[in-house]
């Protein structure tokens, strides 16, 4: 959905746009909230999931895909569950088991499967591959610093209000843009991809993340990351008609033994 609407825009005016329209529905949303505002020592780590999980990742993200392509990006966010299992590791979070590993492998392997053969590591898409690294990192670690901030508050308002302060953070960096935008170009179907992005990327999929690494943990939050590219497939094949090979077929296999696997109690002392 991105992809072509970015033919449109500008990386990031489109973003600073997106996250204006999220941010204004994640405030409608808030004042039906019964709690809906934060205690001052809490700010400075909304602040920081701010400018770590909304502006910072989103810089990264959105110049990333345009530098690269859909299946370097896909294959790089797969590295995911990886960035935050060592951010969990390093900080003594939550411990991993072996099996737990072993998912996280089996799953990334995966990801190459279904994504892997569109994949093209050269100069021109290096920049773009990188930034999509980057983009890995903040969001593993916006992930976990959130933890004990959903202890205290519910998914709405720390994605509410971490939104917000991306936002702000943001709206400099498209602002040139915008006021150098030629409106008339932009195309319907551009406008419905800006919109659908705002509404479903950003509002509804932060806010299922964030219920998700309050009630199952980050850990295991991040690897259904993964299944990101399964899903990509069977709408392409269903949508755009692409065909699925017997290697995509198999990735998926791959992508939800490792989810699997993540859901296995180890045996009591393990």
């Amino acid at each position: 959905v991105i992809k072509p609407a970015l033919e449109e825009f500008p990386p990031l005016p489109f973003n600073a746009l997106r996250m204006v329209l999220a941010s204004a529905i994640f405030f409608g949303l808030l004042g039906r909230s019964p709690v809906s505002r934060l205690s001052r020592r809490d700010w400075p780590v909304i602040i920081t999931l701010g400018l770590v999980g909304h502006f910072l990742y989103q810089v990264c993200f959105m110049e990333g895909i345009a530098r690269t392509s859909v299946a370097n990006s896909s294959l790089i966010l797969g590295t995911t569950p990886i960035a935050v299992a060592i951010l969990m590791w390093c900080g003594g979070r939550e411990s991993l088991s072996t099996t737990h590993w072993l998912g996280i492998g089996l799953s990334l392997v995966g990801v190459y499967l279904v994504v892997g053969q569109g994949t093209r590591i050269n100069s021109a898409s290096l920049t773009g591959d990188l930034l999509m690294m980057a983009a890995v990192w903040c969001w593993a670690a916006y992930t976990v610093s959130a933890r004990s901030m959903l202890e205290r508050y519910s998914p709405l308002v720390v994605t509410a209000w971490s939104m917000a302060v991306g936002t702000v953070l943001f709206i400099p960096l498209g602002l040139p843009g915008l006021l150098v935008l030629n409106w008339r170009d932009i195309s319907f179907g551009a406008w419905v991809g800006l919109v659908y992005s705002a509404i479903f990327a950003l509002c509804v999929s932060y806010l299922i993340w964030y219920t998700a690494v309050q009630r199952i943990g980050s850990a295991r939050t991040s690897i259904y990351s993964n299944m990101v590219p399964v899903v990509a497939m069977v709408v392409a094949a269903v949508w755009l008609l692409e065909p699925i090979s017997t290697m995509q077929i198999g990735g998926a296999v791959s992508i939800f033994a490792g989810v699997a696997l993540t859901k296995v109690r180890p045996p009591h002392g393990c």
